[in-house]
């Protein structure tokens, strides 16, 4: 199936010359998955909710100080006749909603995470949330604040938090959405002279005063199917994952990017592997590090891994110009969930810090053995000989 016929020219377009305030509201108002930002009609780029969130431009400065190489991620750009799983995959591993979809070389629409999913919700009875669901979610109390949830969601490249009573039973959910038309609302309200230290006190504010009530759940039984269409008929790209005996236990978080990935599963030879924010790799390439995992994955003859996610993430520290970069690596196999996360300088320092973490943690799952060849390597590697 190729996106010819899923892709749509109905999207929002906005000139890079646009005020970001101007943009911050078109989230407000519309809630669009990005905006297509051209420059005297050529296409520059996309911007998303997540970026405009995470950016300190103000609101007088220009749309194009988002789109600039140095400041943000290259968006997938894809061709109206391409694959609908690699559509999927660019999506996936540019960490994008939406990209421009071209025709001959011009720009003709765009295609959404949620296109995709409404065209191949048939596909997905065959798979369950436990099978794809991300579990051991990051969590927030309900009196923490807005501060440490964006810190939180810049962190670990998330776009929601469950928030949890006094109790630790789940009572919320707080989206990069929820802040920004908090954060929009509140600009709105003050004045050039209330600003002095207003910004302080919007971050102290407590989330369960944003927070979402009740929350959307659904349970590692449901069908991927089922998932999609409850995240898509209420347009929540996400849902949170509890027993089936108890709504209150949050034991793991559902997104539309985890289907999206989960389309994206092949029965090839070569192991599924995602790369998130992959325009990062440096002195490493993306074909080196699917070896990587592989040779992992092939020490262990219980282990048999079904997919592999691999996430870099860049802090603002920097060593002589080489960003400080954290990467997780994440493993769906026949024993469970396993990851391994790890930070250094430049991504391929921070991948090979959270490939030995993932070695050692691997060993901690039930019924996991190293082959007998690799056993001695293995051993002095952890120190335990």
């Amino acid at each position: 199936m190729n996106i010819a016929d899923i892709a749509t020219t109905e999207f929002i377009e906005v000139d890079a010359g646009t005020r970001m305030g101007k943009v911050r509201s078109q989230f407000e108002n519309g809630n669009p998955k990005g905006i297509i930002v051209t420059n005297d009609g050529d296409y520059e780029g996309v911007i998303s909710e997540r970026e405009v969130l995470q950016s300190h431009v103000e609101d007088d400065a220009k749309v194009s100080a988002l789109t600039k190489p140095s400041r943000s991620t290259p968006s997938p750009k894809v061709d109206r006749q391409e694959d609908v799983r690699e559509t999927a995959r660019v999506l996936v591993e540019s960490n994008a909603k939406v990209a421009p979809v071209f025709e001959h070389g011009d720009l003709w629409g765009v295609i959404s995470n949620d296109d995709i999913l409404e065209a191949v919700l048939d596909n997905l009875d065959a798979l369950t949330v436990e099978d794809i669901y991300t579990d051991d979610p990051v969590t927030l109390r309900e009196d923490d604040g807005i501060g440490k949830a964006i810190n939180l969601l810049r962190e670990h490249g998330i776009s929601r938090l469950p928030i949890l009573n006094e109790n630790g039973y789940l009572s919320g959910v707080v989206t990069t959405h929820d802040i920004a038309d908090f954060v929009i609302r509140e600009d709105d309200t003050t004045t050039t002279g209330d600003r002095v230290g207003d910004s302080q006190r919007m971050l102290d504010v407590p989330v369960y005063d944003i927070m979402n009530s009740p929350v959307q759940t659904t349970t590692l039984e449901a069908t991927a199917k089922e998932a999609a269409e409850a995240m898509l008929e209420d347009d929540y790209a996400g849902l949170m994952v509890t027993p089936a005996d108890d709504d209150r236990v949050v034991i793991g978080v559902i997104t539309k990017t985890d289907i999206l990935r989960a389309l994206t599963f092949t029965e090839e030879e070569h192991m599924d592997v995602q790369i998130t924010n992959i325009s990062m790799l440096d002195t490493i390439t993306r074909e080196s590090i699917v070896q990587s995992i592989e040779d992992v994955s092939d020490k262990y003859a219980d282990m048999q891994v079904m997919h592999a996610h691999v996430r870099f993430h860049e802090h603002n520290e920097k060593l002589r110009g080489t960003p400080l970069v954290q990467a997780q690596i994440r493993l769906r196999t026949n024993k469970g969930q396993v990851a391994g996360t790890g930070e250094g300088y430049g991504a391929e320092n921070a991948f090979r810090v959270a490939l030995d973490k993932l070695e050692r943690n691997v060993l901690e799952l039930k019924g996991v053995t190293s082959d007998e060849e690799y056993r001695g390597q293995l051993l002095r590697k952890l120190n335990e000989i």
